[in-house]
């Protein structure tokens, strides 16, 4: 039987699952999750601006942003932090690390989005989000999670490794071993009927 506290403790989506719909404001007006539905989204929570570790974080991210765009994935920065103050960090880090971050970074001051995604973690801080990040892809449907201490930026190769892995699955019906990259080898599932069987004697598959 549940506890009242397991109860009231609200769950955060799984891979597999619809990513919550929101709408909130942002560094580029109003912005509603489902609006971005046919592309790859990566929803991506920092625990505070101006500080150095989510700073490194973003100025990879700018420098990124092409590989992004050529998966057809938006990124999308969250944290509890008002608009004015984004602001300023972004005119910040544009002036002193030379990049342009063209993506938009929501102001989550009520932390609704937040909680909606199980990014308050009490233990770390009632307030503020930690570093996590949520690969969603064009059906809206969540793929990939991944969670960060506070201390330990996020590795933006990763991301886009995994980006490109569940796209490459998606697009052959194949899985990736470990350390894949583009180009490398893939797992092929084993034929379920004699007709896939034949289909598979007929294609490039090792």
């Amino acid at each position: 039987m549940s506890t009242p506290a397991v109860e009231a403790t609200p769950s955060l989506p799984r891979i597999g699952d619809g990513a919550p719909d929101f709408e909130a404001k942002s560094t580029q007006g109003l912005l509603k999750l489902s609006d971005y539905r046919g592309k790859w989204v990566v929803l991506f929570s920092h625990p505070a601006n101006f500080t150095p570790v989510c700073t490194t974080e973003f100025v990879e991210f700018a420098k990124r942003a092409e590989d992004f765009r050529k998966l057809d994935t938006q990124l999308i920065g969250l944290s509890v932090d008002s608009v004015p103050a984004h602001i300023a960090w972004i005119r910040n880090i544009e002036q002193n690390f030379g990049v342009r971050i063209d993506f938009p970074l929501i102001a989550d001051l009520d932390t609704k989005v937040a909680r909606k995604y199980g990014l308050i973690h009490p233990a770390v801080s009632e307030t503020a989000t930690v570093r996590a990040v949520f690969v969603i892809d064009d059906k809206g449907v969540v793929r990939a999670l991944i969670y960060y201490p506070l201390t330990t930026g996020r590795n933006i190769d990763e991301l886009v490794r995994v980006i490109k892995a569940l796209q490459t699955t998606d697009a052959n019906t194949v899985s990736t071993p470990a350390n894949w990259q583009p180009g490398d080898a893939v797992i092929v599932p084993p034929p379920q009927t004699l007709v896939d069987a034949e289909k598979r004697l007929e294609s490039d598959y090792e």
